[in-house]
């Protein structure tokens, strides 16, 4: 959905939040998928450290196309 994202706030001046998460929020693809987007202005903790153990735990299956480099879903444990 990013290229329609980008596609839809081409050209406009993104100058807040607010614009972001709308324009975000009115992007439509022509097969009429939508997204639903909203402005989180809770405050979250930087800097946390995620241990390898935990890491490990995440169940992560490679995508055939790039999947070492980026590309993966993230499956509930079994």
């Amino acid at each position: 959905m990013f290229c329609h994202i980008t596609e839809n706030w081409r050209g406009r001046p993104l100058i807040n939040h607010e614009v972001i998460v709308n324009l975000i929020g009115s992007t439509t693809t022509k097969k009429g998928l939508t997204i639903q987007a909203e402005l989180d202005k809770n405050c979250h903790p930087t800097g946390i450290v995620v241990s390898d153990k935990d890491l490990q735990a995440v169940n992560l299956v490679q995508a055939k196309f790039h999947g070492k480099d980026w590309n993966y879903a993230i499956k509930p444990q079994q």
